[in-house]
């Protein structure tokens, strides 16, 4: 039977290109998104049939929980996991109120820990099994005006690093995509001013699809676990 990939944030952006490429490379894909019908237009994208959408908002533990359990009654077990489930709010910390912080933090960092934590029991007993976590390049290095969601995607580093040290003993691999100016909807309004204050030494941003083709080196790969792999084009040299 093929493998079974979850892709949470599968409904767009780099999400959704992650998920085109592992169906179209045999897999069975698990579409996640908060928005159900945007889950069901990308499932409907994808290459082969058996292919399942579901709604589930990553930062509810309890939602969480129910999604995966179902996926496991319906689909099997879990080979590959892909955290690709992010929002981005811009702002000066001194600008920023607590309530503008918590999503960010619940939603790229929990939202992460909280699906990890659902899939490992069956991805334990899973031979080759891999997740990979979705990071950026201002986790990395920073950058003024997003030290909030900055700080998410740091965390997201520590905590995949060690989770990879936790589980390889039982097999699975847990790795870390860190893209930098990539097209999307969410970098929509930074793209222009990102080319200008940073420029990019390839010349120009990256595609969906480019950092797919590294996100399914990672998960693939099977002696490579705890990295984090910068997909940006060289601009992390000039942060």
């Amino acid at each position: 039977m093929s493998r079974l990939a979850v892709v949470c944030g599968g409904s767009r952006g780099i999400g959704r290109a992650v998920a085109r490429l592992l169906s179209s490379r045999g897999c069975r894909v698990a579409v996640l998104s908060r928005d159900l019908e945007a889950a069901r237009a990308a499932v409907a994208s994808l290459e082969g049939g058996d292919h399942v959408a579901l709604s589930c908002d990553v930062s509810q533990e309890q939602e969480v929980k129910t999604t995966f359990e179902k996926i496991l009654k319906s689909c099997g077990k879990i080979s590959y996991l892909v955290n690709s489930a992010g929002i981005n709010r811009d702002g000066l910390l001194l600008r920023q109120k607590a309530s503008d912080m918590r999503p960010l933090l619940e939603v790229n960092l929990l939202g992460s820990m909280l699906t990890c934590k659902a899939a490992l029991p069956g991805m334990m007993h899973t031979p080759g099994a891999g997740m990979l976590n979705m990071g950026s390049v201002v986790g990395l290095k920073g950058r003024a005006g997003q030290s909030v969601y900055s700080g998410s995607k740091a965390g997201l580093e520590g905590f995949t690093r060690s989770l990879a040290k936790e589980v390889a003993s039982r097999g699975v691999r847990v790795n870390m995509l860190v893209p930098g100016f990539i097209r999307t909807d969410m970098t929509a309004g930074l793209q222009e001013s990102a080319s200008q204050l940073l420029p990019i030494p390839l010349g120009r941003v990256g595609e969906v699809e480019e950092v797919a083709q590294a996100a399914l080196f990672l998960l693939l790969s099977p002696y490579v676990t705890g990295q984090a792999l910068l997909v940006d084009g060289g601009v992390s040299l000039n942060m």
